[in-house]
C-alpha cells in the first residue's frame, strides 16, 4: 500500500484532510498527466484543487494546511489525492532545500477513486 492524504471539501465548504493509502492496483481513467518542478522555499497561498487528481511527489517535502488549520507533511513517494474543488481550499509551503518535483494525474469525472482511509 502507498501512503496517501486525501484533501476534500466538507458540507460546510471547508477543506479537510484524511490519511490513508492507495491500493497498489488502481485503474483510473486519466484525462491528463503533467509534470512540474517548484524551487525550494516556495509557498502557494489558499486555493482549491483545479481538478480531481493524484499529485505524486518525486522529490521535496511540503507542509499543507487546510482552511480549518489542519496540517500534514507530504514526503517524497507519497500521494496527495486532491478533491477539494470548491471552498477556501488549502495552502502549502516547501520544507528543506530540495525542489518539489511532481506528477499530476488528472482523472476523468467517472473515475472511481480507490482511497482507503486509515482506521484508528
Amino acid at each position: 500500500m502507498i501512503k496517501a492524504y486525501k484533501l476534500y471539501t466538507g458540507a460546510d465548504g471547508h477543506s479537510y484532510v484524511e490519511k490513508g493509502t492507495i491500493a497498489e492496483k488502481v485503474f483510473t481513467q486519466v484525462t491528463s498527466l503533467h509534470f512540474k518542478e517548484t524551487p525550494p522555499h516556495a509557498t502557494y497561498d489558499w486555493h482549491p484543487a483545479p481538478d480531481t487528481q493524484y499529485v505524486l511527489t518525486l522529490t521535496g517535502t511540503l507542509e499543507f494546511t487546510t482552511s480549518l488549520g489542519e496540517t500534514f507533511t507530504l514526503q517524497p513517494g507519497e500521494v496527495l489525492l486532491a478533491t477539494d474543488l470548491t471552498g477556501a481550499g488549502h495552502k502549502w509551503k516547501m520544507l528543506g532545500d530540495q525542489p518539489w518535483k511532481r506528477a499530476y494525474v488528472v482523472f476523468s469525472p467517472e473515475t472511481v477513486i480507490n482511497f482507503l482511509p486509515d482506521v484508528d
